[in-house]
């Protein structure tokens, strides 16, 4: 992906109706509206699919640690992964719009003792990880997202 999002790549929407109405919402408002779910900042991530290699957009919730933005791999408590993980896998570099600033980042998938120390603090800004969590065996990932 470039370094900064130019407007020209194709964006492929996330296939859920309601995360592709909140991701154009905060895109054509240019991040002034559709930026919480649940009373939780979100941010927009553009990454590319391990497959197609199509550029892909969804709205995740977010955290902060120093200034790297973290995300959870919950997919709402399910035992696999969402997709999005997976393509980070492949392709760690992703664009990001935070609110009104747009900018590119790198994705890295927490170690246990990094993830063990900003999961509290994850769980109290969204307490239905916890739930997740607790609702599967697969070890859910948190993901940091530093600005490149």
């Amino acid at each position: 992906m470039t370094a900064e999002h130019d407007g020209s790549t194709e964006v492929t929407p996330s296939p859920s109706d309601w995360v592709a109405r909140q991701a154009e919402l905060y895109e054509s408002s240019g991040g002034t509206k559709g930026t919480t779910q649940l009373g939780v900042p979100c941010l927009l991530m553009d990454y590319v699919g391990r497959r197609s290699g199509a550029v892909r957009r969804t709205v995740l919730m977010y955290g902060r640690d120093g200034e790297d933005y973290l995300i959870v791999a919950s997919n709402g408590g399910s035992d696999r992964p969402p997709l999005w993980y997976l393509n980070l896998q492949a392709h760690p570099e992703v664009e990001l719009r935070v609110e009104t600033e747009r900018f590119g980042a790198v994705a890295a998938t927490l170690p246990a003792e990094e993830k063990a120390r900003v999961w509290p603090d994850l769980v109290d800004l969204f307490p239905r990880y916890g739930e997740y969590q607790a609702g599967t065996d697969r070890d859910i990932p948190v993901v940091r997202l530093t600005r490149r």
